[in-house]
C-alpha cells in the first residue's frame, strides 16, 4: 500500500468556489468506468481509504477528494466547513471533472455530506454506503465539540495536537499495534499552526442540524450501510435507524471494528464494498 507521501504525490488540485471563496480542493482520480467517490471525516484524510480502493480502481473510476480543512485542501482561515460547504464542494467538484450520476461512500462526516447529497439528488446517486456516519443528532460527539473551542486554536502546539490525535487512534483502533503508516497519514496533515488552526475550524463547523434536517426517506440509491459494530463515537443503533428510513437499504455489522471500520477491518470491509460496488 503506498505511503503517505506516495498518495499525496498522485494527488490533483482543482479550484473550487463554495460561498463565494475560491477554494483548492486536493484529490485523485484514478480508474476509468462509472464514477465512485470516497469522502473520509474528521480528523482524516483521503488517505483513510489507501487500503479499500485498489480493486474498485480495477473496475471503475474512482475519485477521493481531501474535504475543505483537511489533508492538502485549502486549509487557511476565514471559510466555512461544515457538511453543507462540504456538499458544495462535492457539487463544484464532480462538474468540474464531468461527473453526472455517481456512486458514493462516505465515513464520518463524509458519510453525512453524502447524506445530505444523496437526498437532495435523489436522480443522480446510484449506490451509497455510508460506514459510521454521522447522522440525525447523533454528533458532534465531546471530543470534537472540545477540540473546536477557538482557545485551543491560540493555546495547542503542532506537537500537543500530533501527540492527542496518536492518542487518539491508538486508543480508539479496535486492537494494539496501529499501523504506523496510518498513524502518519492521519497525523501529518495537522502538524504546522495552520493546521491547528483549521481542525479546530472543522471541529467547530460540526452542526447537528445540516443532518437533522435531512430526511433519510427521500434516498432512492441503493444503499449499503457498512458499519463498524463497536463503534464507541457513531454507534451501530444510528445505522439501524438509517436502515429503517432508507428504503430497501442493507446493514452489514462488522464485527471486532470500532468507529475506524476500514482501518481495523480492512479485508472484511474492502470484500463487502467491492462486492456491492462492482
Amino acid at each position: 500500500m503506498p505511503t503517505y507521501q506516495e498518495w499525496t504525490d498522485a494527488q490533483e488540485t482543482a479550484s473550487v468556489v463554495v460561498d463565494g471563496h475560491d477554494l483548492d480542493v486536493a484529490y485523485r482520480d484514478e480508474g476509468s468506468g462509472d464514477p465512485v467517490v470516497f469522502l473520509h471525516g474528521i480528523p482524516t484524510n483521503s488517505y483513510l481509504w489507501r487500503d479499500v480502493i485498489p480493486p474498485i480502481e480495477a473496475e471503475r473510476r474512482v475519485v477521493v477528494p481531501d474535504m475543505l480543512g483537511y489533508g492538502n485542501s485549502a486549509m487557511q482561515d476565514g471559510f466555512d466547513r461544515s457538511l453543507r460547504a462540504q456538499e458544495r464542494m462535492i457539487d463544484g467538484l464532480l462538474a468540474q471533472l464531468g461527473v453526472g450520476t455517481v456512486s458514493l461512500v462516505g465515513h464520518d462526516l463524509g458519510g453525512g455530506v453524502f447524506l445530505r447529497y444523496a437526498a437532495h439528488n435523489p436522480d443522480a446517486v446510484e449506490q451509497l454506503v455510508l460506514s459510521n456516519a454521522v447522522a440525525y443528532d447523533s454528533w458532534p460527539i465531546q471530543r470534537i465539540t472540545d477540540l473546536g473551542l477557538p482557545e485551543t486554536a491560540r493555546e495547542t502546539t503542532p506537537e500537543e495536537l500530533g501527540a492527542l490525535l496518536d492518542d487518539l487512534f491508538r486508543e480508539t483502533l479496535y486492537e494494539d499495534g496501529a499501523s504506523e503508516e496510518f498513524l502518519e497519514g492521519m497525523t501529518e496533515p495537522w502538524n504546522s499552526e495552520t493546521g491547528v488552526t483549521s481542525l479546530v475550524r472543522n471541529a467547530s463547523a460540526t452542526n447537528t442540524n445540516h443532518t437533522t434536517e435531512v430526511d433519510p426517506t427521500a434516498i432512492t440509491a441503493e444503499t449499503l450501510l457498512l458499519w463498524g459494530a463497536n463503534d464507541e463515537f457513531q454507534a451501530i443503533e444510528w445505522a439501524e435507524r438509517l436502515y429503517e428510513d432508507i428504503d430497501g437499504s442493507e446493514l452489514m455489522g462488522v464485527d471486532e471494528a470500532s468507529h475506524w471500520v476500514m482501518a481495523d477491518r480492512p479485508e472484511a470491509y474492502r470484500d463487502r464494498l467491492t462486492e456491492f460496488l462492482c
